[in-house]
């Protein structure tokens, strides 16, 4: 089932670009398939479904340094999820338990911190905000997601 994801307002990379107010992106299984208006993918794909999120929609992130302290490996990965955090750097999961709960929830492990930003065909991450995290004054690498989506699946959703 293809969803389209929309926010109050669409930004393609944390900290730089231009915010597009009404902005949408249309997830198909793990896969962003559009990126653009709400109104451009409504019309482009009648039968989405569409989940609008108050806050700020732009690309999951990826965390830098030591996962969150926790019980289990499991609420540690899922700390990071709660921060938008879609990737882990390698260096950060090199305990077998805690690589193995990064890669259940669809967590990408990378060689080193990279910028993500929203293709089409690129992987559905996506988080979104309060505020966008990349501008001043804005949410530290911390602040909880309003919701955090992992290779086109909803993993994390504040209450």
């Amino acid at each position: 089932m293809l969803t389209l994801h929309t926010g109050r307002t669409l930004v393609l990379s944390w900290g730089g670009g231009t915010p597009l107010p009404g902005g949408a992106v249309a997830v198909q299984g793990d896969r962003i398939a559009a990126v653009g208006t709400l109104d451009e993918l409504r019309a482009r794909f009648p039968q989405a479904r569409v989940r609008s999120w108050p806050g700020v929609l732009g690309p999951g992130r990826t965390h830098a340094g030591a996962l969150p302290a926790a019980p289990s490996p499991r609420e540690r990965v899922h700390a990071v999820l709660k921060t938008g955090g879609v990737a882990v750097t390698a260096g950060a999961v090199t305990d077998p338990a805690l690589r193995a709960a990064a890669a259940r929830a669809g967590v990408l492990v990378l060689p080193a911190e990279q910028p993500v930003a929203l293709a089409e065909s690129g992987r559905a991450d996506l988080a979104v905000f309060d505020t966008d995290p990349g501008a001043p004054g804005c949410p530290a690498a911390d602040a909880e997601a309003v919701v955090t989506v992992c290779a086109g699946r909803i993993v994390h959703r504040r209450h």
